[in-house]
């Protein structure tokens, strides 16, 4: 009973960790009406709560040549307070909000892979789940004048630990990205994009691309990953809320050539593509209304 509780726990902390971006702009996501802050001073409810289901294909790790197909429960939470926010943008604790500038504490995400599943790292130990959490710097570039569009520059930098009953620090990632927010296209559905490299220090490339002296094959040599540039990551999402419906999807493609890890014998793809489709439905809103920019 204990295990079954601690797995249950670890996955809905996946759950919760996985960024905004992962799940078509994410779980959090408010609709169409949640704009990204193209127009801002909206009174919305202080929280909105929901359920749904998501369906996910991922591939076991970036450069993997094996994926799966995850069927997994997608809570809709959505809170505006003064400092903690959960949104479009995910879950964060906000430390500066300006017009042009602002940073929060962010989480991110990776879903755990089983070995035995996969070819490459067959023998191997289980990749374990991963959250991750640091301040995450938003540079506002640019917006229409009427509050269709804006252009940021996002400035992520994480620590990562495995999600088990004993997590372990696997180290850092840091991910600039541009991303362009479009709100009202086709309608009322809001769309998304963002790109940007991806790097990681010698430690997190080591947690997926690694192999020890133990684990080493004739076809699978010991390797050390080094740290440095880990690819370049492309993202489009799209939303929109119908009634108490919330309707999401997103595509994300991984380009790994050049990455620090390249000549990793569990190096088996130079691309990624995930995809995912979710849906939620809003159960219960707050009576308290707050002016909101997201």
């Amino acid at each position: 009973m204990r295990a079954f509780v601690c797995r249950g726990l670890r996955r809905a902390a996946w759950l919760a960790a996985m960024p905004a971006a992962a799940l078509a702009a994410g779980p959090n996501e408010a609709g169409p009406d949640v704009d990204a802050g193209l127009n801002p001073g909206t009174s919305r409810p202080l929280w909105e709560l929901g359920v749904g289901v998501a369906g996910l294909r991922l591939p076991d790790y970036r450069g993997a040549d094996q994926s799966r197909n995850y069927l997994l429960p997608l809570p809709y939470i959505v809170y505006r307070g003064s400092w903690f926010k959960a949104d479009r943008d995910g879950a964060r604790a906000v430390l500066v909000d300006s017009e042009r500038i602002k940073m929060d504490v962010s989480l991110a995400a990776s879903a755990p892979a089983r070995s035995k599943d996969n070819d490459a790292r067959r023998g191997m130990r289980n990749l374990k789940g991963l959250a991750e959490i640091g301040p995450n710097l938003n540079l506002e570039l640019a917006r229409s004048v009427p509050g269709r569009w804006k252009v940021d520059l996002r400035l992520p930098v994480r620590a990562a630990f495995t999600l088990e009953k004993s997590p372990r620090f696997v180290g850092t990632t840091f991910s600039p990205h541009l991303n362009l927010d479009l709100a009202g296209v086709a309608g009322n559905w809001n769309v998304g994009m963002l790109t940007g490299p991806v790097f990681g220090d010698s430690r997190y490339h080591r947690h997926f691309y690694g192999v020890g002296a133990a684990d080493a094959t004739a076809v699978r040599p010991a390797y050390d990953a080094r740290g440095g540039y880990g690819g370049w990551q492309a993202l489009a999402s799209t939303s929109r809320r119908f009634g108490n419906t919330w309707v999401g999807a997103f595509v994300r493609y991984d380009r790994l050539d050049g990455a620090a890890f390249d000549d990793s014998p569990l190096m088996r793809r130079k691309s990624a593509l995930a995809f995912g489709l979710g849906v939620s439905w809003i159960l219960a809103t707050s009576s308290e209304r707050v002016a909101s920019n997201d």
